[in-house]
């Protein structure tokens, strides 16, 4: 019988203590409002954000009303605890320029929310006398209120120098997250670990309901939804021990077939199809889910779809 799943920590009301550090946001996209409208909830007090899109500028308004908007530099100023929330490869510019303008100050908690980077890309702040975070919220993100509530139970990638440790899972708990210590070298792999299973994930549901619509399937969403839920839900709980389909049971004349027609009506995802029939192919030897004589049959097929 399989155990339930730990249940979310209840969030602090903020009534129940006073708030404690002045927040600011540099970057208020998807993230960076939601984090800061979470940490509002938990007492902290949000005074400055930054941004420039239009977007990101209604984001801003909807889940930080009442907060100015003014230039990254003046984030600093006003803000005890600043989250950096731009995209990855933004980041170390970023950095360098609050560096080199002498922004940063002294004591000043740094967090950044990149998956890929731990907190070297801060070495330069922590060098000015910055406390360098890093949190990366393991969630995609809407830009809408829904984004807060989905922080209870959301688990956070934490790195942190050591004597910080406490003070970041201290953080993420305020959020309602549950910190997951991740290691600095560890972040590039953990970082693709999650973009394989939730971005390509969307990759291939997209794909999947483009060819349910070519097929004559009105409702593709409606279709996919039992079965893409159960899927997820066997997996995670199961493993390998959970593949089904025509390729964990060998069935090369079939996934001959699905190729043929995948090149008659949608060519450009055959190339993904024939890689994650491979892939499966392996796993499912692997586990002794498909059989060796099986197996030949099947990677001959896709051993010659793969050279047309």
């Amino acid at each position: 019988m399989n155990p339930e799943p730990p249940q979310p920590r209840p969030r602090e009301r903020a009534e129940d203590r006073p708030a404690r550090l002045r927040v600011g946001v540099v970057g208020s996209g998807r993230v960076g409002s939601a984090l800061a409208a979470s940490l509002s909830l938990a007492g902290h007090r949000v005074v400055a954000a930054s941004g420039v899109s239009d977007a990101s500028r209604a984001r801003a308004a909807a889940l930080l009303p009442g907060v100015p908007l003014v230039e990254p530099v003046r984030v600093l100023a006003e803000a005890e605890l600043v989250l950096l929330t731009v995209p990855d490869d933004a980041l170390p510019t970023l950095v360098n320029g609050l560096v080199d303008t002498g922004a940063i100050r002294p004591g000043q908690l740094l967090v950044h929310t990149s998956g890929r980077y731990g907190v070297t890309v801060l070495d330069r702040a922590l060098r000015a006398g910055a406390l360098p975070l890093a949190l990366h919220p393991v969630m995609t993100f809407t830009g809408t209120q829904v984004d807060v509530q989905r922080l209870a139970g959301c688990s956070f990638g934490v790195t942190a120098p050591e004597e910080l440790r406490l003070a970041a899972e201290a953080l993420v708990i305020e959020m309602g997250g549950e910190p997951e210590w991740v290691a600095e070298e560890a972040r590039p792999l953990y970082h693709a670990a999650l973009a394989m299973g939730a971005n390509h994930l969307v990759t291939l549901v997209a794909q999947s309901m483009e060819l349910l619509r070519a097929s004559g399937v009105s409702a593709p969403d409606r279709m996919l939804g039992p079965l893409l839920g159960a899927a997820l839900d066997n997996s995670l709980r199961s493993g390998d021990a959970a593949l089904t389909g025509p390729v964990a049971r060998g069935d090369a004349g079939t996934v001959a077939v699905h190729v043929a027609e995948l090149r008659r009506h949608a060519p450009g995802v055959v190339a993904g199809y024939l890689a994650m029939a491979r892939a499966t192919a392996d796993r499912a030897l692997d586990q002794g889910l498909l059989k060796a004589e099986l197996a030949e049959d099947l990677l001959g097929v896709l051993a010659e779809e793969d050279e047309r």
